[in-house]
């Protein structure tokens, strides 16, 4: 039986390609993130989900350098590479799955040097930096959008980005009233969820609101304990329960991650997008834009974001012509593809 070590920062987009590849009889190793910020307790949402489908998953403690000044943070780059390189020799993989963010510099590269070869998944426009540096490691970069096939010359090949099953396949549910989904990503995001539960008298939908379960902020717990008949709030929802959110929403408030705006423009959902402002190259806003572009979004600036801004953005989202996106579905099959191509 091959192994195959999957590691970057996008996972749910890379755990549909694990679970193609677990089912045709690889055997699965995952390097991730335990806990998603630096003084969380919480399990990451990526911890869980790779967990639940019994895939082997060890915390990779890895630094970055991009605005990264805490010389805690900074001492976990040697040790990442020192990590990454002895996992990989007790794994020997026959090769490496990446999917962006900084874990994927320190597996890629040491299994470069192991003579373990890589491939990448690039899933936004720009070109992040983690993506950049390992390209020259990588046998293939993998792309979402066409306009990426020029960051990395013959290396590049479109594939779009891998849609959850659960996003191909449920069906709509028809509910009494319409239905604003707010998430802030798996995580959740505590400056948006200050801002709904400011707002929340005033809007009219049913809300089903994931707040993230963030150890340090409580979000969930101040959630909890809102009585408003039109108003339930959870911490985290597993892929078929997030999907089926997504899919009966009338209006969605969201980050612009690239896996959020790619799943809202495949269902062509009226969104409001509030991009992470520090991400590196401004992706999120960029992500945001293409959905922009197609009549689904209205952008609102997380420096803008106050309760009467995004109850204007919300009522302006509701009466968008959404139009429809040219995106290609079964790129997770075009990635399992490459895999077989590459480490079979």
């Amino acid at each position: 039986m091959k192994t195959l070590v999957f590691t970057g920062g996008h996972h749910t987009g890379a755990l549909e390609v694990a679970k193609m590849l677990k089912d045709k009889g690889w055997s699965i190793v995952w390097f991730g993130h335990k806990h998603s910020m630096w003084n969380d307790t919480s399990h990451s949402s990526e911890y869980k989900e790779v967990t639940e489908e019994n895939i082997e998953f060890h915390d990779l403690l890895a630094g970055k350098f991009h605005k990264t000044y805490n010389p805690l943070k900074l001492i976990r780059i040697p040790w990442g590479f020192l990590q990454a390189f002895f996992l990989l020799l007790k794994t020997r993989p026959s090769g490496i799955v990446s999917f962006g963010g900084y874990l994927a510099v320190p597996t890629v590269i040491t299994g470069w040097i192991l003579g373990i070869p890589s491939i990448t998944h690039e899933q936004t426009i720009t070109q992040g930096w983690a993506n950049k540096l390992i390209s020259t490691f990588v046998k293939k970069v993998a792309v979402t959008w066409p306009e990426s096939m020029k960051n990395y010359d013959n290396k590049a090949v479109l594939i779009g980005l891998p849609l959850r099953k659960e996003i191909l396949e449920a069906k709509k549910n028809i509910l009494k009233k319409p239905l604003l989904f707010i998430t802030g990503g798996k995580q959740g995001a505590h400056v948006i969820n200050d801002t709904v539960f400011s707002a929340l008298l005033n809007i009219k939908y049913d809300i089903l609101h994931q707040t993230g379960n963030n150890s340090e902020y409580g979000d969930f717990d101040k959630a909890k304990k809102i009585n408003l008949s039109n108003y339930k709030c959870v911490d985290f929802l597993n892929a078929k329960k997030q999907a089926q959110a997504l899919i009966d929403a009338d209006v969605v408030v969201s980050r612009a991650g690239a896996h959020a705006v790619y799943e809202l423009g495949f269902l062509k959902k009226k969104c409001v997008l509030i991009p992470i402002p520090w991400v590196s190259h401004n992706e999120q806003y960029k992500n945001a834009q293409i959905l922009e572009k197609a009549g689904m979004a209205v952008i609102l600036n997380q420096n803008q974001l106050t309760s009467e801004n995004l109850l204007l953005a919300i009522n302006q989202a509701q009466k968008l012509k959404p139009k429809s996106l040219d995106l290609i579905t079964n790129a997770s099959q075009r990635m399992v593809n490459l895999c077989e191509e590459y480490f079979g």
